[in-house]
């Protein structure tokens, strides 16, 4: 290659990888510059956010929270809002996770005549809305004296044919099946099997499907107004607290509401603070090639 070639050349890989490098920037800052101001609008005055846009903390931020925390008006606990989400979105995380990976494995590992029907059956159920059959799942669990209490919200989530799609395809990609005819050689059990050896080779894939169930079920406003219907406050989660907060029309202060969803959005924050290192993990490790 001639000196003025490698040269074009060079330039115009430098110049994509700035066009790249942009757009980067860009979404990153559309992702966080939200999440930015409402930080900031929880630190400031009512008066001051209805004024002007302003990316400078205020010094309202403990008079918000005392507020939001103490005025009976606001019905809001933070405490309680907090149990009852982790509550439904722990349990619904691990069971979905932890029966999603058993699932994903059993189509990857064992080679049966209906594996293909069955993750054909389970691409189509991932194709239904939720909205289609909540009013059946709701009338079916009324009859079973399920409705008012959190076992809707967390047993059914052992279902998440998404999860089952995304592990299953990380299995394909990087689950070596020999190590489990070796494990089987040397008299390991099956289930020892998925447990000792393929759930630490799948803890990228977890993590990432961690967060982002983790993330939905917190986040869930849907089913749990729709299952606690006798609406306790004991029963409130952080999506119904904080829709109560934005709808109550005695007091307008956002100020304070900017505050609530800023204490709703911590725990999201926290799970992916510690759960990214394994997301990087899972990209150095699908970059290896063998």
């Amino acid at each position: 290659m001639s000196t003025a070639k490698k040269d074009s050349y060079t330039a115009k890989l430098r110049t994509k990888s700035i066009i790249i490098f942009i757009v980067c920037v860009l979404l990153t800052l559309i992702c966080l510059v939200p999440i930015y101001i409402l930080i900031i609008n929880a630190t400031r005055s009512h008066v001051d956010i209805i004024g002007s846009v302003s990316f400078i903390p205020g010094d309202q931020l403990v008079r918000n929270v005392k507020e939001l925390m103490t005025n009976s008006l606001y019905k809001f606990d933070a405490l309680v809002g907090f149990k009852n989400s982790a509550i439904i979105a722990i349990g619904a995380t691990v069971l979905s996770i932890f029966f999603s990976c058993l699932t994903a494995y059993g189509l990857v590992v064992y080679d049966f005549k209906l594996r293909g029907a069955a993750f054909t059956f389970i691409l189509a159920v991932m194709m239904v809305p939720m909205q289609v059959t909540s009013v059946g799942f709701l009338q079916f669990m009324i009859k079973l004296g399920l409705n008012d209490s959190f076992i809707p919200l967390i047993v059914p989530a052992i279902q998440a044919p998404a999860i089952v799609f995304f592990i299953r395809q990380y299995l394909k990609s990087s689950f070596p099946l020999d190590i489990v005819e070796a494990a089987r050689i040397d008299g390991c059990g099956e289930f020892r099997t998925f447990l000792t050896i393929a759930i630490p080779m799948m803890k990228p894939a977890i993590a990432v499907q961690s967060i982002f169930a983790f993330v939905q079920n917190w986040n869930n406003f849907y089913m749990p107004s729709m299952i606690l219907t006798s609406r306790k406050f004991n029963q409130l989660t952080m999506p119904m607290m904080i829709s109560a907060l934005k709808s109550n029309d005695k007091i307008a202060d956002y100020g304070v509401i900017y505050a609530g969803i800023a204490l709703s959005i911590l725990p999201v924050i926290v799970i992916y603070l510690v759960l990214s290192r394994f997301i990087i993990e899972g990209v150095a490790l699908g970059g290896v090639k063998e």
